[in-house]
Formats: C-alpha cells, structure tokens, sequence
C-alpha cells in the first residue's frame, strides 16, 4: 500500500472507531491498545499501566506476525499471549514504522469489520 493510500485508509479506520466508541479520533497507541484487547479476548475492563503497555506490545507482535516476524508460542495461565521473535525486524525510522503498523492495523481491522 503506497503511503498515500495509507494515510487515507487510516483517517478512515479512526472514524469509524471513534464512531463506534462515541469517541475522539484515536491514535496509533489507541488502536494499538484495543488489537491487544481483542486478541487477549478477555472483554474490556480495567487494565494497569503496565498491562496497558503489554497489550499494545501483543498487538505489534500480532500485527508484526503478518510478516512473518513474529510467530505465537501459547497463552499463559492467566490466558495472555506470549509470541516468539522468528526473524529480526528491521529497523525501520520512526515515520515508516508507524505507517507499518498503521497499514497492518487496516488489513487486521478489514478483517473484523468486512
């Protein structure tokens, strides 16, 4: 996806969040957050900042994992997910991962909503 279309499949996906949450355009962080919640599949509630931070870090392994970077090991007994590195990412400027992981979260988001 060129970066163009990115950017305007993106501003889409934040409307339509912030339409279904009654809410303000949410940011990558935001978005990032909420694929955790989804993928840890234990519903919304209250969440420390520390489980905040690991839910964002299980939705870039999930959303990395479409490239093949990251692979899923198991859940944990407290059911979190815990993915294993299977190559090394590279290492991309700040500017083109976000818009990696902008353009995943829009393929993993036209997955739910489609």
């Amino acid at each position: 996806m060129k970066p163009a279309e990115t950017h305007a499949k993106w501003k889409v996906l934040q409307e339509r969040i912030a339409k279904e949450f009654d809410s303000e355009l949410p940011d990558l962080k935001v978005v990032l957050f909420l694929i955790g919640v989804q993928e840890l599949g234990q519903g919304p509630r209250k969440y420390s900042k520390r489980q905040k931070e690991e839910l964002m870090h299980i939705a870039t392994c999930r959303l990395l994992s479409e490239m093949g970077f990251y692979e899923l090991e198991g859940l944990d007994q407290d059911g979190w997910p815990h993915w294993k590195l299977v190559k090394p990412v590279p290492s991309y400027a700040m500017m083109e991962q976000e818009l990696l992981l902008k353009s995943l979260a829009i393929g993993y988001f036209a997955d739910i909503y489609e």
